[in-house]
């Protein structure tokens, strides 16, 4: 069956009158002709096929011991631990900084021990996720192109980036399938308009829920949020127009799908000023990504690559979305395939997906200028690892375009010999640059390698130092440098006093000596500040020290019998 390749644009009946209101007054097939909906067999061979090569990757990256290389992914499994292994448990145990999302679904998967010292249950949500956003995006380029939704998908799933990443309890993947289906219900209601003069009231109540589930993912679904709705509402003004109905109509539809999305960021913003007074706590609180960064710069530094600078933020985030394409000339060439078969595709058939599937750009350029969110990429100054596996929120986007490029070629130039040709260079492009990339490593897989492998390191030492501590003792410890030692050691976290006790926390930090049976203090953090300061009474019985890692002390208090 040939997928249409007519332009929706061109596709407005007017033979039909008003908006559907509601999801009650809509067809069955409305806004999708009948050779543009996705079958039936198709996605059970993609869900099962997906579904084996997740396990694959993270079967092979298990195997070699690196599924809890980032720090990131050690912490999201910590906090979701918390939750229920605590000695305050609850939610309040999710913290303000990160996103609660990823941390309540991963818990189901953590309550068995093993699942949780080895890493795999924070992995299970990356698994389900990256099925789910290969899924979406086949049925987001359906309609565009039959031909083109495989493609993009193969070289969507088969991203030796991605593939790591969707290992590890990282949450780029459980993001990428909500940004992912939440274009695909939003430009179906768009489409669903301009094809037939019908709002999709249901498909934009499914686009509010992934755009939700996105807003309480990660930071970007905020900017993304407010994106999606703007450029919808843009294609949807020529038609409410035309009829003085229609803007009633597209209320009454349209009202709660809003008021959900508006919903996410009020009630985390309730959240942070409930439990800590400060609505923006995320924002600018002691654990903030601008605080980290305050902490973490030294006096007199010079600015990151980038800081105050759009165009150079923007031009670095290209680079880290080229670089989890692959490093090579190859990659650069599809980077540029991907960007003009976007244009080509956004001016001729649907700009709205395109514009949605480009939107990280403009957002990491903000967020790096003036966000504290600085990328640091090998290739470029200073020549080292950060946040480059942020650059994989462009790849739906790069992936499509790279597909695409065969449909603009075939309808612009009808040649068989020459459309066969793209495909094979398309082809022979991407199996260079992901060959070359497992060759040297996937740069996603190296930043973890760089900046945990160490951290991993001192999380086994200390593991084996607490596990040796008698059992039912209490210790004060911050998990979010030293949850993975306590994860590996299988230790409960309810025998330890962490920074997710609120209160209990505060009063240990203020006399440590009285409260607890041990302490564990790292240079820098926020216990070694109290030892500092409240040093009385603590004995040090033994200590961990790992090239590139700050020193780890562990003290006896006399409060221990």
């Amino acid at each position: 069956m040939r997928a249409t390749r007519s332009s929706v644009n061109s596709r407005i009946s007017d033979r039909l009158s008003g908006f559907a209101p509601s999801a009650a007054t809509i067809p069955p097939d409305s806004g999708f002709d009948s050779d543009s909906r996705v079958r039936t067999g198709d996605y059970w061979i993609l869900i099962v096929v997906l579904s084996l090569v997740a396990v694959a990757a993270l079967v092979f990256s298990y195997s070699r011991n690196e599924i809890l290389l980032s720090g990131d992914a050690v912490a999201h499994i910590s906090i979701a631990r918390r939750v229920f292994d605590s000695r305050t448990p609850g939610l309040l145990q999710l913290g303000s900084v990160w996103l609660p999302l990823p941390h309540l679904l991963t818990i189901p998967f953590i309550v068995n021990k093993f699942m949780w010292q080895s890493g795999i249950g924070g992995s299970v949500v990356s698994l389900i996720s990256y099925v789910l956003a290969g899924v979406g995006l086949f049925r987001l380029l359906y309609p565009l192109s039959r031909s083109a939704a495989w493609l993009a998908t193969a070289l969507f799933a088969a991203n030796p980036n991605l593939l790591y990443v969707q290992s590890t309890a990282l949450n780029e993947p459980l993001y990428l399938a909500c940004f992912v289906w939440a274009i695909v219900f939003f430009s179906e209601a768009a489409r669903c308009l301009l094809q037939r003069d019908l709002l999709d009231g249901r498909s934009l109540e499914k686009g509010a829920v992934a755009l939700t589930a996105a807003i309480f993912t990660r930071y970007d679904g905020w900017f993304f949020a407010c994106v999606c709705w703007f450029a919808f509402l843009t294609k949807a003004l020529p038609l409410l127009r035309r009829r003085l109905q229609g803007l009633t109509d597209f209320r009454k539809a349209a009202w709660k799908p809003l008021l959900l999305t508006a919903l996410g960021p009020a009630i985390w913003m309730a959240y942070n000023f409930g439990v800590y007074k400060n609505p923006l706590d995320f924002a600018n609180g002691p654990y903030s990504a601008k605080a980290i960064a305050q902490q973490t710069t030294e006096q007199g530094s010079p600015p990151y690559p980038g800081q105050e600078h759009v165009l150079t933020a923007g031009t670095y985030f290209m680079k880290a979305a080229q670089l989890n394409i692959g490093e090579s000339l190859p990659a650069k060439i599809l980077v540029l395939v991907a960007v003009f078969a976007s244009v080509a595709v956004a001016f001729s058939q649907d700009w709205l997906a395109i514009a949605l599937l480009w939107s990280p750009l403009v957002f990491y350029s903000l967020s790096i200028a003036y966000g504290s969110v600085p990328i640091f990429v090998p290739v470029w100054w200073p020549f080292s690892y950060y946040n480059v596996r942020y650059g994989l929120e462009l790849l739906p986007a790069i992936v499509a375009g790279i597909a695409l490029s065969f449909s603009v070629v075939r309808r612009n130039w009808n040649r068989e010999w020459l459309q066969w040709a793209v495909v094979a260079a398309v082809l022979l492009l991407t199996g260079i640059s992901y060959f070359r990339s497992w060759r040297s490593t996937p740069v996603c897989l190296r930043e973890v390698r760089a900046n945990g492998s160490a951290r991993l390191e001192l999380d086994r030492r200390l593991a084996s130092l607490i596990s040796a501590l008698p059992q039912n003792t209490v210790v004060l410890a911050y998990t979010g440098a030293h949850g993975g030692a306590f994860q590996i050691a299988g230790i409960p976290l309810r025998r330890t006093v962490n920074e997710g006790n609120l209160y209990i926390w505060d009063a240990a930090l203020a006399q440590p000596a009285t409260t607890v049976d041990y302490v564990i203090s790292t240079d820098g953090d926020p216990v070694a500040n109290a030892v500092r300061n409240y040093p009385k009474g603590l004995t040090a019985v033994a200590s961990v020290e790992v090239p590139g890692q700050p020193r780890t002390v562990i003290y006896k208090s006399p409060h221990h019998l």
